[in-house]
């Protein structure tokens, strides 16, 4: 019999298995799919690797920090700041503390008022102040209720251009939503990672991300194609009929799958968003690292970024991969989507986009999962004895929210089993 036995190989079950084995309990994962990942996906297509949606890891994530060996990822870090297009021309944002010799170029871009750029000074300063555990009480209203980021950033003073031109775009590509309707105390959180981090890509493709936390867990650690047809005191039953024992079992799966295996959670909703990436001869972004925002008010594309200029693998030598990021309604024919992305990518990138070759369309109906109460992850839920469930959904919609969520699980069931509830990596 297994200490404890995991249902699902995402972020938050991986985290929490690989917390588990740290302290010396024997622990199983049971995967429905073929890899491991969960959201956190990456395809093959002729040679380019293609993740399942824009995806980036935040490298000041405080859980990943302590399960994720960087080095070994070989990230490629992004430009802190972003290319803004805007109905003024086109601009370069840096963030003036990182990048103290592109301040003049940042105040004189045309992406909001003198104003504006003081107030997105001040909201770093107030989303990295004080200890990371307080980020998530921050954008309270005088009520106590939680102000939505449009609240936040309205009560703040933002100008309509600032909002339009920059924070929209940039908060939405990250929120999936540009109705900024995602609780504020997210927006801190977020602003402190891109603060006090890097977004970055792995050398390869996001799911290197999980494939290194099953690695940890040895051989035998994780059964693909496992589905599990119910839970039981004591044990799961896989569809074939098989039942595998232990003394406690952790779902750490998405709400839906939850809610079908405990029956005692209900659904989430969900925020999509549509992925299209291409094939190019070269960059469209010149080789530069960095994030391309839609600030022009109009068309279908929110941000922009070549993958292979941020880390290696992504593209075959000589060739780059271009992604583009949709929120919202877009043609649901993947052909008549695509031409009318080109005549809108040809505005900024000229004749030469006709020549990308087209790879995928991910329509990701299911990419993040709406948090009402984000936080820290770090309140473990047993439903019933022995029974837990884990995921994003019970922290943050993010990568740090999925490895918390598991963490703070296994110390818990750690302390159940009498093994201590430190958190150190294994």
């Amino acid at each position: 019999m297994h200490d404890v036995v995991i249902v699902g190989a995402g972020m938050a079950g991986l985290t929490c298995a690989r917390a588990l084995r740290a302290r010396g309990a024997s622990c199983l994962v049971l995967e429905a799919g073929d890899a491991v990942g969960g959201r956190v996906r990456t395809d093959d297509v002729g040679g380019f690797r293609v993740d399942r949606g824009f995806q980036v890891l935040l490298t000041a994530y405080p859980t990943a920090r302590r399960w994720l060996d960087y080095a070994a990822l070989g990230l490629g870090h992004f430009e802190p700041g972003a290319l803004v297009a805007t109905p003024d021309g086109e601009a370069r944002v840096s963030d003036p503390f990182r990048r103290p010799g592109r301040l003049l170029e940042t105040w004189r871009a045309p992406v909001g008022t003198a104003g504006d750029k003081l107030r997105i000074a001040a909201l770093r300063v107030a989303a990295t102040a004080g200890g990371i555990d307080g980020v998530w009480a921050k954008g309270a209203a005088p009520d106590g209720a939680m102000r939505t980021t449009a609240a936040e950033l309205a009560e703040r003073g933002f100008t309509p251009e600032m909002l339009e031109r920059f924070l929209r775009p940039w908060l939405g590509g990250v929120f999936l939503e540009r109705d900024l309707a995602t609780p504020a105390a997210m927006m801190f959180f977020v602003y402190r990672m891109f603060s006090q981090g890097y977004a970055a890509l792995p050398t390869g493709g996001m799911q290197r991300i999980p494939e290194q936390l099953a690695a940890g867990l040895g051989p035998d650690g994780v059964v693909l194609r496992a589905r599990v047809a119910r839970t039981e005191p004591g044990a799961v039953e896989l569809l074939d009929g098989q039942r595998v024992p232990a003394r406690h079992i952790v779902v750490a799966t998405d709400r839906e799958e939850s809610t079908r295996l405990v029956d005692e959670i209900g659904g989430a909703v969900w925020r999509g968003v549509i992925n299209v990436q291409w094939a190019a001869p070269r960059s469209p972004l010149a080789g530069q690292p960095v994030l391309w925002l839609n600030g022009r008010g109009r068309g279908l594309i929110n941000n922009l970024v070549v993958p292979s200029d941020v880390s290696a693998g992504y593209a075959p030598a000589g060739q780059a991969l271009v992604s583009a990021t949709l929120l919202g309604d877009a043609p649901d024919d993947d052909g008549e989507l695509t031409r009318a992305l080109g005549l809108e990518l040809a505005e900024r990138f000229g004749q030469e986009v006709w020549t990308w070759r087209p790879l995928a369309v991910r329509r990701v109906r299911r990419a993040l999962p709406v948090v009402s109460t984000p936080g820290n992850g770090r309140e473990p839920r047993e439903v019933r004895e022995g029974l837990w469930i884990c995921g994003d959904h019970r922290a943050s919609a993010s990568i740090e929210g999925a490895m918390a969520s598991g963490e703070a699980t296994a110390n818990a069931i750690s302390a159940r089993l009498g093994l201590g509830s430190g958190a150190n990596p294994g």
